[in-house]
């Protein structure tokens, strides 16, 4: 378990704020609303101003312009967003590592490498010749398939599925219901009939990746499908057969990637787009929400498509104009024909 308690000295010093003396307890972390006398708090973004001064935190992360709007105790730091995130870890109650936390309710094979201390809850299923390193968790019902491979202290909730010879790295955490591994949409129409193309790669995933809750990752047809390290995938996001996505990507809710696609290091790519299969997407890419790529990105920048909400009546009008907008393009590229012929035929 972690720590409960801190003196907010003690967190200046973890936190890398300013050295301040204060004992003050802080046991917990809230908004600046909500947060009591025990509790720090955080001003990241500036829409929350109003609220600082009369917050009831016991202290409160803030960059140096805004310390004296602070009523308790300023933590000055460079970013307090970054801070808070720290913060988080101090107060989260980890599950412990124990030997002796393997369940005899587990069925674990024989031939399976697991590591001295390995929590294993109960009915979990490990299958031949899997490998598990040591710091490893994996909670109640979930699946290692054989062959697999997960690296030292990764965290496996409870309900997760790896299918046979997923290989997941180092420091992950995989949240509950995620299935990993399961066969891409790969099928060849025989005359009329579905013939199913055999998914015969796997999938690897790198060094601290976060995958969340209902998350779909397939395996690869020929080649494995990649997770570079650092990439963090929100709940509900499906990634087909032999996607790549590059180091510390980040991709939010409901997303769904077809296969084969390419996407580079350090992107962003926010809630419910659409992705199609066999295009490239440039390192540093913004993608917001809702967009649908259709094809690849070769230039790094914001990109966006879909229309903003808006009155439902405006909308309809809109509609309407946007069904338009062919003839109306044919309509004003006849006028510059017409326009042009007859300054054309001007004297000067």
């Amino acid at each position: 378990m972690a720590k409960s308690t801190f003196t907010v000295a003690e967190l200046a010093q973890l936190l890398g704020a300013e050295t301040v003396t204060s004992d003050r307890l802080i046991e917990g972390i809230g908004t600046l609303q909500s947060a009591n006398e025990k509790q720090l708090s955080f001003l990241h973004n500036g829409r929350y101003l109003q609220q600082l001064p009369g917050s009831r935190a016991g202290a409160v992360l803030v960059r140096d312009e805004h310390r004296n709007d602070v009523a308790s105790i300023a933590l000055v730091v460079a970013d307090p967003y970054i801070a808070y995130a720290r913060a988080t870890a101090l107060f989260a109650e980890q599950q412990a590592v124990d030997p002796a936390t393997i369940s005899p309710a587990a069925q674990i094979s024989e031939s399976a490498v697991i590591a001295a201390d390995v929590a294993i809850a109960a009915n979990v299923v490990i299958g031949d010749g899997a490998k598990i390193a040591a710091g490893v968790t994996v909670g109640a019902n979930s699946v290692i398939g054989p062959g697999c491979v997960i690296g030292e202290n990764t965290r496996i909730a409870a309900n997760v599925t790896l299918y046979d010879g997923v290989q997941v790295g180092a420091c992950c955490v995989i949240h509950s219901g995620a299935v990993i591994g399961a066969d891409g949409f790969g099928f060849a129409n025989d005359g009329g009939q579905w013939l199913k193309i055999y998914q015969l790669g796997s999938v690897k995933i790198g060094d601290r990746v976060e995958i969340g809750a209902g998350t779909t990752i397939d395996r690869g047809a020929l080649e494995d499908t990649v997770i570079g390290d650092g990439v963090i995938l929100d709940n509900q996001i499906q990634v087909g057969h032999n996607v790549n996505i590059g180091d510390n990507t980040a991709i939010v809710a409901c997303t769904a990637i077809a296969g084969s696609t390419h996407i580079g290091k350090n992107c962003t790519i926010a809630g419910a787009v659409g992705i199609a299969g066999h295009l490239t997407i440039a390192d540093g890419t913004h993608i917001t929400a809702m967009t649908l790529v259709s094809k690849s990105i070769l230039q790094p920048g914001a990109y966006s498509s879909g229309t903003a909400m808006e009155p439902h009546q405006q909308w309809k009008r809109n509609v309407v104009r946007f069904r338009q907008l062919d003839e109306l393009s044919r309509r004003v590229k006849c006028l510059e024909k017409i326009v042009k012929q007859h300054t054309e035929g001007q004297p000067e």
